[in-house]
C-alpha cells in the first residue's frame, strides 16, 4: 500500500522507532522458525538424492516464509562420511544441519569411519522412496527379465552402478536382487559413485550395464526417455511410471530408502527445538507436500529421540544384511 501524505510518512517513522513491524500470519518469526545464517550441508556431489532433498527443503522453507537465505553447500567424499566428520566437529553449532540417509549409515560401516551418526543430534526423518533399476535408452535390455538373464550368465561382466558406498541403499538393493535371482552377491561387480549425479553420467555413457538409484533422482531422465526404467524395488508400483516391482516380476525383494536431517552434537535444548520446529513446520507446509508428490517421495516424518532410535536400528539392520549376504 502506498503512503500518500506527510502525516502518513511521519506515522510510519514513529512505528519504526517504536518497535518491530507487525508480523504477518504464518511468518517464520511468528512460528519461531527463523534461523538466520542457517546452512544445509550435502555430504555428496550435486544432483544426488541428498542434494535434491536439501535444496528442495531449503526452497520450500523459504517459499513458505519459515526462514530465509538458507545456504546449501556440498562436501562430498567417502560416501558421506567426510561430511559427517565435519558435522560432528561443529560441536554446538545450531546453524548447521546435514541432509543424509541410509547411504551414510552404510558408509560409516564400510569405511570404518571415526565418527558415526550416534555422534550427531537427530532432527528428523523426512522421506522414504523406492529405488529404480534403470539402463540407458540404447541398452539392449528391454525388460527386467532380459537384464537378469544376462546378469546370471556372467555377473562379473555386467557391472551395476549405485550412488552409495557398500552398505548403502544403492548397494544393498542390487545385492538383494542378485540373491533373489540366484546370483552369489560376492560375484556381483558393484561400482560405487558419490551420489546419483555421478552415477547418471556412467549409465548414459554405458560405463555400467545398469544402475540402481532413488526414484526421485531420475524422474526427469526417465520421463524424457534418456533412461529406460525396468523395475522398482518397493512393495508397489510407482504412480505415473510404467514399470513392475521386482516382486511381481518373480524376484522376492522389497526395498526402500529413506532420507533425513541431523545436526552437530552439543546443541542446547533451545537450538535443537528450533531446528526441529523449523523442519516440522516445513513438513506441514503445502510447498513440501507438493514436493513429495512431484518427486515420488513417501512421507516418513519422524523427529527427535524416535528418529535417534530409528538410526540405531538402521545401523544394526545394515550390519545384519551385509552379514546375511556374506559381504
Amino acid at each position: 500500500m502506498r503512503l500518500r501524505t506527510p502525516l502518513a510518512l511521519l506515522g510510519a517513522a514513529v512505528l519504526v522507532l517504536a518497535g518491530p513491524p507487525l508480523l504477518t500470519t504464518g511468518s517464520g518469526a511468528e512460528t519461531g522458525t527463523q534461523i538466520p545464517g542457517l546452512r544445509f550441508m550435502v555430504p555428496n556431489t550435486p544432483g544426488g538424492g541428498y542434494d535434491i532433498t536439501a535444496r528442495t527443503a531449503a526452497k520450500n522453507a523459504e517459499d513458505a516464509g519459515l526462514t530465509h537465505n538458507i545456504e546449501v553447500f556440498n562436501l562430498p567424499g567417502a560416501g558421506g562420511t567426510v561430511g559427517l566428520t565435519r558435522l560432528v566437529s561443529e560441536h554446538g553449532n545450531g546453524k548447521l544441519a546435514m541432509s543424509m540417509g541410509l547411504g551414510v549409515v552404510g558408509a560409516v560401516r564400510s569405511n570404518h569411519a571415526p565418527k558415526t551418526l550416534a555422534d550427531t543430534t537427530p532432527i528428523a526423518r523426512l522421506t522414504e522412496e523406492q529405488d529404480v533399476v534403470v539402463v540407458a535408452k540404447d541398452s539392449p535390455y528391454q525388460t527386467i527379465d532380459q537384464l537378469i538373464d544376462a546378469w546370471k550368465e556372467n555377473p562379473g561382466k555386467l557391472p551395476v552402478g549405485g550412488g552409495s558406498s557398500p552398505g548403502g541403499p544403492d548397494h544393498l538393493a542390487p545385492m538383494l536382487m542378485a540373491r533373489a535371482a540366484g546370483i552369489e552377491p560376492k560375484k556381483v561387480n558393484y561400482v560405487p559413485f558419490d551420489g546419483g549425479g555421478e552415477l547418471l553420467a556412467s549409465i548414459l555413457g554405458n560405463k555400467v550395464a545398469f544402475g540402481v538409484s532413488g526414484v526421485g533422482e531420475y524422474l526427469d531422465q526417465i520421463r524424457s526417455g534418456e533412461l529406460r526404467l525396468l523395475a522398482v524395488t518397493g512393495p508397489e508400483r510407482v504412480d505415473g511410471l510404467d514399470a513392475p516391482t521386482l516382486k511381481e516380476s518373480g524376484y522376492d525383494v522389497e526395498f526402500t530408502n529413506w532420507r533425513g536431517i541431523v545436526a552437530p552434537p552439543g546443541l542446547s535444548e533451545a537450538e535443537r527445538d528450533k531446528l526441529t520446529n523449523l523442519i516440522t513446520k516445513l513438513h506441514d507446509s503445502d510447498e513440501w507436500q507438493e514436493s513429495l508428490e512431484k518427486n515420488g517421495w513417501d512421507d516418513a516424518f519422524l523427529t527427535g529421540d524416535e528418529f535417534g532410535a530409528f538410526l540405531d536400528a538402521q545401523d544394526k539392520r545394515v550390519v545384519s544384511v551385509l552379514k546375511e549376504l556374506g559381504l
